[in-house]
């Protein structure tokens, strides 16, 4: 079993957060350190570790990310004008908390992410 998060204990609400949505698969909180004027992490109820260790079973909780965050993009009146989702896997993906989770980043120009 993988160790709990800290993630694990805000879906509980063991702890406080700016929770904005909560259903049984998912849960969005506002981020404590923002990158945007937008920032939301959307995370599964279901401790899933990194990328690599999702499976078939996690596939709705999953999709629900991405619903979610369309609500939450519409909710904050960013989704006209266009927002950023971001999942990082590991350390050289830029995972700090190993609890899978989704960024929605938006509320400004972001511009391009990488350069090729």
């Amino acid at each position: 079993m993988a160790e709990e998060t800290i993630f694990s204990k805000i879906i509980r609400r063991e702890i406080p957060a700016d929770v904005i949505y909560q259903d049984e698969l998912v849960t969005a909180f506002r981020d404590i350190s923002p990158r945007a004027p937008t920032h939301v992490l959307i995370v599964p109820n279901v401790l899933i570790p990194t990328a690599n260790d999702v499976k078939a079973e996690h596939e709705q909780a999953l999709g629900r990310l991405f619903t979610v965050a369309a609500k939450i993009a519409r909710d904050e009146g960013i989704a006209e004008d266009g927002y950023r989702l971001i999942m990082n896997c590991n350390s050289h993906g830029g995972q700090e908390v190993y609890h899978i989770h989704m960024h929605l980043l938006g509320g400004k120009p972001l511009g391009p992410l990488l350069s090729v």
